[in-house]
């Protein structure tokens, strides 16, 4: 299923949130003198999941989310997994910043999205 403008724009504004979300953790946690623990991009894919289906819940039809999203998008992670995953490491690996939560969601939802234009570039046959 290709897609819509809309829909991918949803997705970056709620993909900000959870980025957003982990820099106040990460400032939380120096603050307390915690130490960050590894995270993962399938955790990044899994956080954007569980915030999908607490916005269908809450918002799901005024913002216009179609039934059967959260299984597309369940599905879409499963098929770009390791290609994220790939991706972000490589980020990671080739930067000088060195990886945080923030950093680690930001890399994999920009993969995720990359991957979902791609995918929509396939279905409608443009390049």
């Amino acid at each position: 299923m290709p897609f819509s403008g809309h829909l991918i724009g949803l997705l970056k504004e709620y993909m900000h949130d959870l980025v957003m979300q982990a820099e106040q953790e990460a400032g939380a946690q120096e603050r307390f003198g915690l130490s960050a623990e590894r995270y993962r991009p399938d955790q990044a894919l899994s956080d954007l999941l569980a915030l999908l289906d607490d916005r269908i819940e809450s918002e799901g039809i005024q913002v216009g989310l179609p039934d059967g999203f959260l299984h597309e998008m369940w599905t879409l992670c499963n098929e770009a997994g390791h290609q994220v995953q790939e991706r972000v490491w490589l980020e990671v690996n080739a930067g000088h910043e060195p990886p945080s939560k923030a950093r680690t969601r930001a890399l994999t939802y920009r993969a995720l999205i990359q991957f979902m234009e791609a995918r929509n570039r396939e279905h409608t046959g443009s390049a």
